[in-house]
Formats: C-alpha cells, structure tokens, sequence
C-alpha cells in the first residue's frame, strides 16, 4: 500500500463531511489535504482510542519526533511520508503540525474547560491551525484569507462541540467552559443523561449564537479574488452552519440524539456551494 493510498483508506474511514469539499480540488491539492486530514484523524485517535495516558502520551511524543523528522526529509510513517511532497509546494509550517499535537495533548491534560480563554485555544489548536494549513494548500492570493480560516476553524470546532455534547460528556470530556455551565444552572453530569431541560436549551443557544458569529466573521474576512480556490472551506462552512440550523430547529436536543444531515443533503450542499463561488476572470 502506498503512502497516498494509507491516507486515502485513513479519510475514508472516518465519514467525515470533508469528503464532499476534497471532491471539488485537483488531484494534487486534493491528495495534500487528504494526507493532511488523516494525520489529523490519526493524532485524534492516539487520544481516543488509548485508555492508558502514559500510552497516549508517549504516541503524541513519538508522533512530535516523526514531524521533526518530516522536515528533516527523513518520515518513516506513512502519513509523513505521503505529506513530504507537499510541506515545500505549499509552505505547510512545521510549528502548525505541532500544535495540532499540542491540541491532543490539551485532550489528555483537561477533562474539562474552566473557561472560553482556554477553550478558544483548544478550538485553536485542534482546529483554527488545520484551517490555516487547508488555506494554504487551496491557494489565496490575500493573507486576509488566513484571517478567514482561523474564524472558520473555531466556528467548525464548536458545532462540533455542540453536536457531540453528550457523546463526549460519555467519554468524560466537557467542552463547554464550566463557568458557562454555572451561568446557565447546569451541571457536567447533565450531559451523562438524555434529557434536554430549558436550562440546557439556553446554554446550548448560547454556544449556536458564538458559533454563528465566528462563521459570520470568517465570510467577512474571505475577500472576493480568493473565494473560488476557498470553495472546500466555504462547502465545510455551508454544510456546518446547516447542521447548526437543524440543531436549533431540533430545539437543541443533542443531549437526545446525534443530529445529523444526509450524504444526499450533504452533497446538495457541496454542489450548490460550488457552483455560486465563480472563478475570478
């Protein structure tokens, strides 16, 4: 098995919403995000998947080692080696690798956030710094594209948050910040149980309004000449921010249920986001 095709397997496993944005990028962007997207999954899975910390912490470091390694011209992974044709083609920084492990590594050391200061820069990490590199790799011609990416990764980080509100409180994670939940009278073991209180709807409103104001914020930094080579980034905007409207029309009862939209809505979405980004003439 090839190094692109480890990647390919990695992305396609996981089902994720980004498979409907790759699909509009030429073959060689789309095989740089593509070994992008699964390092990230597999970083994210050395926290989900291992029970023991010190086992977790040790992959995270070996994993430091090998981007090290990576741009020293010698990966020995895979991934790395898949993403070796494209750090210098794209100017992918080493420090953005690192601190997409430096965002797992929050994962092992909170179980909970006291505050949005220390969220925003887990949301940060985990997912900002994955929109600048995806930016790069796309193209843009003004470094408010960056600005724009940086705002689209915390509004895709909190309807994540959002979404998986109790799935992760079932693993023992709480990512709202814990001053928020006092604010709102609701408790972290709350989310343990499929109920959805008005106290949660408030708080859970509260989280939709911060989301749709970053994804508000990244549209208004996105300048008009770059909007088309940013196509995979405005389809993952359009098809997020339909997910947090069906949210708020399912009167925010992720506690209940994972809401979720259609592969066929999903591709819908895609299309019809591709289709209004025009290319600049």
């Amino acid at each position: 098995m090839s190094p692109d095709e480890y990647c390919h397997q990695k992305a396609a496993r996981s089902g994720s919403s980004f498979y409907y944005a790759f699909r509009f990028l030429d073959p060689q962007r789309r095989r740089a995000i593509i070994a992008l997207y699964a390092f990230c999954r597999e970083v994210d899975d050395v926290v989900d998947e291992c029970r023991e910390p010190a086992v977790a912490h040790a992959k995270l470091d070996w994993w430091r080692e090998e981007i090290g390694l990576l741009f020293e011209g010698r990966p020995r992974h895979p991934i790395t080696q898949a993403l070796a044709h494209h750090v210098e083609t794209f100017d992918l920084s080493k420090e953005y690798f690192e601190e997409i492990i430096d965002g797992m590594q929050m994962d092992l050391d909170y179980d909970a956030y006291p505050d949005f200061a220390t969220l925003s820069l887990y949301c940060y990490r985990a997912a900002s710094v994955v929109g600048l590199l995806s930016a790069r790799i796309f193209g843009f011609s003004d470094r408010r594209t960056l600005k724009y990416a940086h705002d689209l990764g915390m509004a895709l980080q909190l309807t994540n948050i959002l979404r998986d509100v109790h799935e992760d409180a079932m693993r023992g994670r709480v990512y709202i910040p814990l001053e928020e939940l006092e604010r709102f009278d609701v408790k972290p073991e709350d989310f343990r149980i499929n109920l959805t209180r008005e106290s949660h709807r408030e708080l859970f409103s509260f989280q939709a309004a911060r989301a749709r104001e970053y994804y508000e914020k990244a549209d208004a930094h996105l300048p008009a000449d770059d909007r088309y080579a940013q196509r995979p980034g405005l389809i993952m905007a359009a098809i997020y921010r339909a997910l947090l409207e069906e949210i708020e029309r399912d009167g925010f009862r992720v506690l209940e249920h994972r809401v979720h939209l259609t592969p066929l809505r999903k591709l819908w979405i895609a299309w019809r986001t591709a289709r209004s980004a025009r290319k600049p003439r």
